[in-house]
């Protein structure tokens, strides 16, 4: 799971006292742009390639402050989150179990790799923060790993696997569109799906309190509001995902529009820094 690496940066000065939150209820309301739940479904979903490029760079840019999301398959580091290490392109874990799976894959399709030495100590590392076996050289050897093309590849498998496909179809089985495709799986990228209160599914188990998605006959902006509102909610219970900015200054931007297709041109902020697309 991923969580903000600018914490380890300017934003570290953020968090505590003077965290940037913004209140959520003030969104709550239907946008007046908002599309109808019929154009939605007929709209591109998440998965066109073209799509789900702008979903990892809007991601990149809350993760890594770039829009470059290929240039972090070799991003590692413990960003003293509780996690342990962080890495890769979707930001995966040595202490929440994706890493160890990651790991697993690729020395399935690729056996005798750089990483495979390092997995009696993934299992025994997973649920905690602790480096034990990892040390001194695993960071050096991710960047190694890194370089092979199989192991993007299996970067990618995992992304998809884990939480890319999962997000999307559940946003299509809600009848939700591209953008709120988007929002469901920026929410399971950061808080997983499992069943924790601040968990994927528990968030919209919370947003279902208070509105019904378009397959259910609700209005898809009132939806992703109270979607949204759950979101912040959840991010609010844990200070390494206290800046809702990724959702205040960009996932809200192109609700408040009604850009349900997530259309380009495309621009937002994230702590504080601006971003466009297209």
């Amino acid at each position: 799971m991923l969580t903000p690496r600018r914490t380890t940066t300017a934003v570290a000065a953020l968090l505590g006292a003077a965290l940037l939150t913004a209140p959520a209820a003030a969104h709550a309301t239907t946008a007046p742009h908002a599309a109808p739940a019929a154009t939605a479904a007929a709209a591109t979903g998440l998965d066109d390639p073209a799509k789900k490029d702008i979903a990892m760079r809007i991601v990149s840019s809350a993760e890594n402050s770039s829009l470059d999301w290929k240039a972090q398959y070799k991003y590692i580091e413990d960003i003293g989150d509780g996690r342990g290490y962080t890495a890769g392109i979707i930001g995966f874990c040595s202490g929440t179990g994706d890493m160890l799976d990651l790991v697993e894959y690729y020395t399935q399709v690729k056996p005798g790799n750089v990483l495979a030495k390092y997995l009696p100590a993934l299992r025994k590392v997973n649920g905690s923060d602790s480096h034990a076996g990892l040390d001194p050289d695993f960071t050096r050897d991710w960047a190694r790993a890194a370089q092979d093309p199989e192991f993007k590849k299996a970067q990618d498998h995992e992304r998809d696997r884990v939480y890319f496909n999962p997000a999307v179809g559940q946003g299509k089985s809600d009848g939700v569109g591209t953008l709120g495709q988007f929002i469901y799986y920026d929410a399971i990228v950061m808080h997983g799906d499992g069943g924790d209160p601040t968990s994927f599914r528990n968030i919209r188990k919370r947003a279902l309190a208070k509105a019904k998605p378009p397959a259910r006959g609700g209005n898809e902006t009132a939806w992703l509001n109270a979607f949204l509102d759950a979101r912040v909610w959840a991010m609010k219970q844990e200070e390494a995902h206290s800046d809702t900015s990724r959702v205040d200054t960009a996932q809200r931007v192109f609700l408040k529009k009604g850009n349900l297709n997530l259309d380009t041109p495309l621009e937002w902020k994230v702590y504080g820094d601006s971003y466009r697309i297209g």
